[in-house]
């Protein structure tokens, strides 16, 4: 991956529309934005999240398929590497997190990473490029969002139906969601899932101490061995795909551009992420070491499959909020990228027009659709958790943005190439280079699995009617 480090932004980037000075951001009204340009009272307001609900809505992006497939990870990498592996993952996605608000304040006029691409590559083929990979990636998490509740609704109903309805139902409730157009009345959603995921995370945690033993487990006899791997002895496959899973965890960063775009008071940006991404972190180690240690070899993916009988629909029961509102952010996100782009510099962006109107609803019509393909498609829920990791994540999350703070620090004045500006230059080059690695291996290994798994029928077929969630 190259990157042209560049002090001066490209005379056609986005326009630079200022923000109106103002004392107190958090509680002010801004009238104009970069991004939006004039925001007034007869149009939505793009800019009135606070730093709560910003908090909420990362933690939210990032808590809710990902954290159910940790357990099975630490089962194939063993304990005490995958927990080094989860927060080597953690620190590295918590760099690039600031990072985004730092190349935000820097550039306010960038919203999506798109403009990034414009920027490091200079020019429209490299926004193209990192747009398409934004939109599939996206979409793909949506995807994996909608298969989570089919697996959901699944257990709650002990298969009362076909799955491929339940993926067309969960696909029809996510697009009615996604069509709130501001984040900030979508806010209170991140609430809403966040303590949704959370209830089901803690019961399940609770149900796998309490019962005698996990529901795929052999039921018969007295004893039975859970096999913990301290320290596993996988194929390079298995690693490698495991690592992609744990960075499927960490993927919310590519929808950080577009919180932070729709802040109140965007310096307020930094505490948010720190908040969100240490609550993120503390909570993948707990439920997957917790998991783990009870179910062993036993444990299912999703997690909340290892709660047997009824413990099991409960654990759904509470989570399924919570898988509607992470479908609902990344189909919204996406359809707000295209919506931005499409109308960036018309009246019509931030105005109640009938055009404004339908190339919204259009949007959120064609990322639901794409993602109800994707979910019929590959209904394997750790071969998408894993491919989405390794092949959009690493790149949205991991080099672009060491490549975002080359691009500003890079022709860093003589007197400022102290000792921390050249470890931070070689960190940052470490980075790309990690994550390149991963993408590659990471795709291979994922695609082999899911090959895997339909060879073995581990999987039920594209749209097929056979239950997910035993």
């Amino acid at each position: 991956m190259v990157f042209t480090f560049h002090k001066e932004r490209p005379s056609s980037s986005p326009s630079d529309i200022k923000i109106k000075p103002d004392h107190d951001l958090e509680t002010a009204t801004i009238s104009t934005d970069d991004v939006f340009g004039q925001i007034s009272e007869d149009g939505p307001n793009y800019r009135n999240v606070g730093w709560l609900g910003t908090t909420v809505l990362l933690i939210k992006s990032q808590i809710g398929v990902g954290v159910l497939s940790v357990p099975s990870t630490l089962a194939v990498l063993g304990i005490v590497p995958g927990i080094i592996c989860l927060w080597v993952i953690s620190a590295i996605i918590c760099w690039s997190d600031y990072v985004v608000g730092q190349f935000k304040r820097n550039h306010p006029s960038i919203y999506g990473i798109d403009d990034v691409g414009y920027l490091l590559f200079r020019g429209k083929i490299g926004r193209d490029v990192i747009a398409v990979m934004y939109w599939l990636f996206m979409t793909c998490v949506a995807a994996s969002g909608l298969l989570g509740i089919s697996i959901g609704l699944n257990a709650i109903s002990s298969h009362g139906t076909c799955t491929a309805v339940f993926v067309a139902v969960a696909t029809v409730v996510a697009f009615f969601m996604s069509c709130i157009q501001t984040l900030g009345k979508i806010s209170w959603l991140g609430w809403v899932g966040l303590v949704s995921i959370m209830s089901a995370l803690l019961t399940l945690t609770i149900a796998v101490g309490l019962e005698d033993r996990p529901a795929t487990a052999p039921q018969g006899g007295d004893t039975w061995d859970k096999e913990l791997v301290i320290f596993g002895n996988p194929s390079f496959t298995e690693a490698i795909t495991a690592v992609s899973a744990l960075v499927f965890a960490f993927t919310g960063t590519p929808a950080f551009f577009g919180i932070v775009s729709e802040m109140r008071d965007q310096r307020k940006y930094t505490q948010s992420m720190l908040l969100s991404q240490g609550f993120v972190t503390a909570v993948d180690t707990v439920v997957g070491v917790v998991v783990y240690y009870y179910c062993g070899q036993f444990v299912a993916s999703p997690a909340l499959g290892s709660a047997g009988g009824t413990l099991k629909k409960i654990c759904y029961g509470l989570a399924l909020p919570g898988l509607f509102v992470t479908a609902m952010m990344f189909t919204h996100l996406p359809a707000k990228f295209l919506f931005v782009r499409l109308l960036r510099g018309s009246k019509h962006l931030t105005s109640n027009s009938p055009k404004h109107y339908i190339i919204w609803y259009s949007c959120v019509a064609g990322c639901v659709l794409f993602s109800y393909i994707i979910a019929s498609a590959i209904p394997v829920f750790d071969g998408i958790a894993s491919l989405v990791g390794a092949l959009f994540g690493t790149v949205l999350c991991i080099q672009l943005m060491a490549g975002m703070w080359l691009y500003d620090n890079w022709h860093r004045d003589p007197a400022g190439r102290n000792t921390l500006w050249k470890c931070l230059i070689c960190w940052n080059i470490f980075v790309i280079g990690l994550g390149s690695f991963l993408m590659v291996a990471g795709t291979y290994g994922a695609v082999i699995d899911i090959k895997d798994s339909y060879a073995a029928n581990q999987g039920a077929g594209a749209w097929s009617c056979r239950d997910n969630s035993t």
